[in-house]
């Protein structure tokens, strides 16, 4: 496939400037939505055989997330798109300044396999509310969603608009030899480091929504049920392959005990005797990251679960306790249904061991008692956080979603999104009819008159 003819024509596509009336984005927001509604079934299909998803999970962490998007992008675009007026000195009186959104051109998006659908298309959207063309390159790994993907965009937009490319991480890396004006990639943070280098040699800017190991914290005093209620929702969903999962939990030793106790009782009540029967419980996504988990198993004495089968790609929801900070398992991202629980006898013990380590994509804490909260906060770094709660902060568009360090740069999901997307145009209009002289040279006033009037013509 000749990509540097694909980017091409989109670029002279976006130089008609076809894509930056408001009239024009909405019209192709709108024709996604009813594309993703038409193709629902097939995309439920497809994400059921790459990663034994439920109908239910399917929609509601994928197509459902990515309607929400656009029914959010196509009632604020007017609101987004409006210039912002901004204050201009009296050095240059009379004149207006504002600041204009525009889209930054032909943007690439490169999506991961484990949200395949979501995590390339929720991008997309901001991509056209801004007003770019798109090349999108889903992930190989799940091979079915990326056809039904490429099926429904060629269906529905033109190539030289939107178009997919298909292929594995040679093709990737050919398309990050072209000339983008915007790159978007989710993925690990290994692979985020060749997209941001490949982006360096074009100065094309860059947003990398990466991964990392995201700690929780849970307190003595924490509702200790409903923090594992939900945390193993979250550690759990999607067999653990979920970038904001909880990775690790660090309890208070004194609570320690129950909270396992109660991590076990609300496994069971989610699926049941024997989760390989589950519905609601997916799999592992290929042999090699199978492997992977499977040796984690060793880093600890599993406590609930420990189960797997090679041939069916299962491991059961599993707790690791006795484990050691040094452990394998405890060092690079997990992305996997195996759960390490440590213990802490002080707050600042845990804040110790979590300073030592990568900034994380998500950080989360559980405690009732405010001044904890604040000093968890304060004292550990993370993309975003959740108080009393996991996952939640990235769902729905009024947050902004995104790393931090290792874990990524850049955030994206509603008015987040359209900005990542556009360039922030500063524009100054000055008047014609008053010029005062004291600019040009040759220099009227002292240096003692020049600082004075300095403080006065560019005070705020």
């Amino acid at each position: 496939m000749e990509f540097a003819a694909i980017v091409q024509r989109q670029r002279a596509f976006f130089q008609t400037g076809a894509t930056r009336p408001i009239e024009f984005r909405r019209a192709q927001l709108e024709k996604l939505s009813t594309a993703l509604a038409r193709y629902e079934a097939r995309l439920l299909a497809a994400l059921h055989a790459d990663l034994r998803k439920s109908p239910g999970q399917a929609y509601t962490s994928e197509i459902g997330l990515l309607q929400a998007e656009i029914r959010c992008a196509l009632k604020r675009l007017a609101n987004w798109t409006t210039p912002s007026r901004r204050r201009t000195p009296w050095f240059v009186a009379p004149a207006r300044g504002w600041v204009q959104p525009e889209p930054f051109g032909v943007a690439l998006i490169l999506g991961p396999w484990n949200y395949p659908v979501q995590l390339l298309l929720v991008p997309l959207v901001s991509a056209i509310a801004a007003g770019n063309c798109a090349v999108l390159k889903p992930s190989e790994l799940a091979p079915r969603t990326a056809e039904a993907i490429a099926a429904l965009v060629r269906e529905t937009f033109a190539e030289e608009y939107i178009s997919v490319v298909a292929g594995d991480a040679k093709v990737a890396e050919a398309l990050l030899a072209e000339r983008f004006d915007k790159i978007f990639f989710t993925g690990s943070t290994r692979v985020g480091r060749m997209v941001l280098a490949a982006a360096a040699k074009h100065l094309t800017p860059v947003t990398l929504e990466l991964g990392g190991k995201c700690p929780v914290i849970v307190c003595a005093d924490a509702r200790l049920e409903l923090a594992a209620r939900r945390i193993a929702w979250g550690k759990f969903m999607n067999a653990g392959q979920t970038c904001v999962a909880p990775d690790f939990v660090l309890v208070e030793r004194e609570a320690r005990d129950t909270f396992v106790a109660a991590m076990k009782k609300v496994l069971h009540e989610f699926y049941g005797d024997d989760p390989a029967r589950c519905e609601d419980y997916g799999r592992i996504v290929n042999q090699a990251h199978f492997e992977r988990l499977v040796n984690y198993l060793h880093d600890g004495k599993a406590v609930h679960g420990g189960r797997h089968d090679a041939k069916d790609l299962f491991i059961t929801p599993t707790i690791l306790a006795d484990v050691s900070p040094d452990a394998a398992v405890m060092q690079d991202e997990i992305f996997g249904p195996v759960l390490p629980v440590l213990e802490f006898d002080k707050l600042d013990d845990a804040l110790t061991l979590l300073r030592g380590k990568p900034t994380p994509l998500a950080l989360y804490v559980f405690t009732r008692d405010r001044a904890t909260e604040a000093r968890v906060l304060a004292d550990a770094r993370s993309g975003g956080a959740c108080v009393n709660d996991v996952v939640s902060h990235m769902i729905g568009a009024g947050l902004p979603f995104g790393g931090l360090g290792e874990s990524g740069m850049g955030s994206y999901h509603g008015r987040a999104g359209f900005d990542t997307f556009s360039h922030q145009r500063a524009v100054l209009r000055r008047a014609t009819w008053l010029d005062t002289p004291f600019r040009y040279p040759p220099e009227r006033l002292s240096l003692r008159s020049v600082k004075r009037a300095m403080r006065f013509l560019l005070g705020d």
